[in-house]
């Protein structure tokens, strides 16, 4: 059982991507609710929403890519 090491690394590359969405969303997030009396309030919401649910995704894709290149047939 080799280890694909393309695969592994192209897993750690989505989980790169990841690592600053987990702070930078809910950062966002918390930034649009201290400002509701703003005009951009609900765009500002929409992008930290977005950011957090690319971070889910990313970290998601990261593992699955990981565990095929661990434990390829």
């Amino acid at each position: 059982m080799a280890t694909n090491k393309v695969l592994l690394s192209k897993g750690i590359k989505y989980l790169a991507w990841a690592l600053p969405l987990l702070f930078i969303g809910p950062a966002i997030i918390y930034n649009a609710f201290i400002n509701k009396d703003n005009v951009w309030h609900y765009a500002v919401l929409a992008v930290g929403i977005i950011a957090c649910i690319a971070a889910v995704y990313f970290m998601f894709k990261g593992l699955q890519t990981m565990v095929k290149g661990l434990f390829n047939d």
